[in-house]
């Protein structure tokens, strides 16, 4: 009886499991982490594109939209690109400066994750002052 009480017989499997377990719930917290940068590294150059290309002689805050919109579908997916606004804003040195608002979903794998979007903007002074 003291034999078997102290055998380890078996004890590989269930450390295997455990471990793996552990490991995968680190990989996908990883992953979810990586994915949700990208998406908003990628927003954030839209918008700034976006501001750029609207603030150009020439050009319209509502061009610069639709400019900041085209690139999200391309780059992402039509859901990121549905909240994209612009206004112009004055600084206190008396600048107008272009600003395209982005509100987007956070990518979320599995079934948790962060509840709050993504609000980013990309700012660019007007050409014609």
């Amino acid at each position: 009886m003291t034999r078997r009480l102290g055998d380890d017989t078996g004890s590989a499997v269930v450390d295997f499991t455990l471990t793996s377990a552990l490991l995968l719930f680190v990989f996908l917290a990883v992953f979810q982490l990586g994915l949700a940068l990208h998406v908003r590294n990628t927003l954030v150059s839209c918008a700034s594109e976006g501001a750029r290309y609207g603030a150009r002689a020439g050009s319209s805050p509502d061009q610069g939209a639709e400019r900041a919109r085209d690139l999200i579908d391309r780059s992402l997916s039509e859901r990121y690109s549905e909240g994209v606004s612009t206004r112009v804003e004055t600084t206190g040195a008396g600048v107008e400066v272009l600003v395209v608002d982005v509100i987007a979903p956070v990518p979320v794998v599995g079934p948790m994750g962060p509840s709050e979007g993504f609000d980013v903007r990309g700012r660019a002074f007007l050409e014609e002052q």
